[in-house]
């Protein structure tokens, strides 16, 4: 009886020793990993507010490259405009989320504000400034 609970006991241990071992190297499941807006990191999604729909940055139209990196690389950022063109989400590097700029001049040299960050549109592409300095451009 003793010996029949001990091999019991310890059947019961290595099970639970191997589950919980298994739930500590499982792989996780790609796609596993949505945010609450329910965008998918693994496969490059982040949410866009303008849009209201998940977007995958390297793919929007308007790509801006750091102009001083502080290292061995290069980061970029891309920048979506709304419609109507009142609004640019910025999607800055160093940010968990976006930032949306407001536009105060339309035309030919549209420029978009918020805080300390300005994006200007040039005649070569478009040019991300903080605080006067220009840190982004195309």
């Amino acid at each position: 009886m003793k010996t029949t609970k001990f091999l019991l006991t310890t059947a019961v241990m290595v099970i639970s020793f191997a589950s919980f071992s298994y739930a500590q190297t499982a792989p996780k499941v790609v796609g596993g990993d949505r945010d609450k807006h329910g965008c998918i990191g693994s496969a490059g999604y982040t949410f866009s507010v303008l849009k209201n729909d998940c977007v995958r940055l390297f793919e929007q139209k308007i790509q801006l490259k750091e102009v001083d990196p502080k290292g061995s690389s290069t980061s970029n950022t891309a920048v979506i405009l709304s419609e109507n063109n009142k609004k640019a989400e910025v999607f800055l590097p160093s940010s968990k989320s976006s930032t949306i700029l407001s536009a105060t001049r339309l035309g030919k040299r549209a420029t978009w504000k918020k805080g300390d960050l300005t994006l200007l549109k040039s005649e070569k592409g478009y040019i991300l400034k903080r605080a006067n300095k220009v840190i982004f451009s195309s």
